[in-house]
């Protein structure tokens, strides 16, 4: 029966050598194809990997990042390492795009093209249904939406998902990558998956549509910064939105923009392309390039843990038969929105009903090409009758 399988591995040991020989031990006899490891930010990184790296096989590929918060079946963790141990039916080819910052569409194109060379396949020859990609960025560069476009250039019907690598300083921090024994930043991998098995891109939040619309009316040069919503100064039409006072708007604050957040309509789908800090001279900064004339929709706040729960209980299910291994990218200003709602253990918890899963807190997400935030993006994989 061909299916991929996936057992995690977590330790709070703070001597790299000490925490490897902990997770390594604990994945037991299991000889993997890919580990993924995620690791809070205070640690060596360089150490980490040199670790880790030896005492795996040879021909054991690894890739992985800094984090914001690690995550396994148990919950949400913080000051960990999370490894995740794919074995089973399937081949991957890695690759990485250096000079983030310079040249993210450059980037995207090196990293795609590696992967693809590592497969044997052209990227215009990659396959929707047997190919997907999995993409982990510098999150700090903000460069997401061009990196896609270069990950995309050569054949846009491959579905990329993913998250950017982070660090639980928020936006005072830094992030790094783990792909084999490099560890850098200012760069970008992709994991290319090649497998006849069932998989899924799928992704939650929790929100519901309202049906109430705002037009982004005025925008500043970099495209994020929004100077005017329906014709008004962008902080204070969200202040009519939400009836709070502009020091209360910010997205992690209980009354602020994560519980009216826009979103970007595509077919059926809600893409939560939301406000994220209000600035001084009444504009807002948002987390995602915008245009002017762009229509989004207001969304309602609903079940932090509920509907995170259902979508592990039921959406993931429905897409991908018998799901045996995830690999989850969740927006760290979810959980810090939903610390400072008192949702945090309810919010944990729910991963309990996620098939066996690593993963991390990131900077923004990546789903289907587009970079989105206030998400929970995964990867699933099952197994075949």
């Amino acid at each position: 029966m061909p299916k991929v399988e996936l057992r995690s591995a977590r330790s709070a040991l703070a001597d790299p050598h000490e925490v490897a020989d902990d997770l390594v031990e604990q994945l037991g006899p299991v000889v993997p194809k890919l580990v993924t490891l995620f690791a809070s930010r205070d640690r060596d990184q360089i150490a980490l990997n040199r670790a880790v790296r030896a005492r795996l096989p040879d021909d054991t590929r690894l890739i992985g990042a800094t984090t914001a918060g690690e995550i396994d079946r148990d919950g949400m963790h913080v000051g960990t390492v999370v490894l995740g141990a794919m074995s089973g039916d399937f081949e991957v080819g890695l690759g990485i795009g250096k000079g983030l910052s310079r040249d993210a569409m450059g980037a995207g194109v090196q990293a795609v093209g590696s992967a693809c060379r590592e497969l044997g396949i052209m990227p215009a020859d990659l396959d929707p249904r047997s190919n997907v990609g999995l993409v982990i960025d510098d999150g700090y560069e903000n460069k997401k939406e061009e990196l896609l476009l270069g990950m995309l250039e050569k054949n846009q019907s491959i579905v990329l998902v993913g998250g950017g690598a982070a660090d639980d300083r928020g936006d005072g921090g830094s992030a790094l990558l783990h792909v084999d024994g490099q560890v850098t930043n200012d760069a970008a991998l992709v994991a290319l998956f090649s497998t006849g098995t069932p998989w899924a891109a799928v992704r939650s939040h929790w929100y519901e549509p309202t049906g109430e619309m705002v037009t982004i009316t005025k925008v500043d040069d970099t495209c994020r910064r929004v100077l005017e919503i329906d014709g008004k100064p962008a902080v204070k039409r969200y202040q009519e939105i939400l009836g709070v006072e502009p020091s209360e708007l910010d997205f992690i604050k209980p009354r602020g923009f994560a519980t009216r957040p826009t979103a970007l309509r595509v077919g059926r789908e809600y893409f939560i392309r939301s406000p994220w800090t209000p600035l001084d001279d009444g504009s807002i900064l948002f987390a995602n390039l915008l245009e002017e004339g762009m229509e989004l929709e207001l969304m309602r706040l609903g079940d932090i843990g509920g509907m995170t729960r259902k979508f592990f209980e039921e959406e993931v299910p429905r897409r991908v038969p018998s799901p045996t291994a995830a690999l989850v990218f969740h927006c760290s200003g979810r959980s810090v929105f939903a610390e400072s709602v008192g949702k945090t253990q309810e919010l944990s918890a729910a991963f309990s009903a996620a098939p066996p899963c690593a993963g991390f807190n990131v900077n923004f997400e990546v789903y289907c090409g587009f970079q989105i935030n206030a998400t929970l993006t995964v990867l699933a994989f099952g197994a075949t009758e």
